[in-house]
């Protein structure tokens, strides 16, 4: 039986994206299944940023739509951002060590067959459509997630 990994992540944050999609990539290299659950925040990992807006929106949605980031590379880091500065800092950093970009460890993690969830009540409440996500994000209920973790020999929350 393989081994499984379960991530929660809720974090919006650049680099704790960009470590759980390392953690995910390298889990799948040892032949690890991983599945990862966004929520709330962490939603924006998965945000398409060639979706077109949708047009069935709150003026609470549009707004919360045009105020956060639109895709993985918009978003900020957790500390030390600078209004951008740093985040640019850091990605030179990874570019002088050779280090891949957290859009190549995205598309990795899509292409060595991670799961990719979406929350739900997240998904609503943050007034995402299922059509703004990237199209391997399934929206699954929180219950569902807690049958995937329990089922997972590790669980990891970002």
């Amino acid at each position: 039986m393989n081994k499984k990994l379960n991530l929660l992540i809720f974090s919006g944050d650049y680099d704790k994206a960009l470590a759980g999609l390392i953690i995910a990539n390298a889990a799948r290299e040892i032949d690890i299944d991983v599945s990862i659950f966004f929520g709330f925040w962490g939603l924006l990992l998965v945000r398409d940023p060639k979706a077109p807006p949708c047009e069935n929106k709150t003026v609470y949605e549009k707004m919360f739509s045009m105020m956060t980031p639109n895709g993985i590379e918009e978003l900020p880091l957790s500390k030390m951002n600078f209004s951008g500065i740093g985040k640019e800092m850091l990605k030179a950093m990874m570019k002088e060590e050779d280090t891949p970009s957290i859009t190549a460890f995205l598309k990795g993690a899509i292409k060595k067959g991670v799961k990719f969830y979406g929350c739900k009540l997240s998904v609503e409440i943050m007034g995402f459509k299922k059509e703004e996500l990237l199209p391997e994000v399934e929206i699954i209920e929180a219950k569902d997630y807690l049958k995937d973790a329990v089922n997972s020999n590790m669980q990891l929350f970002i």
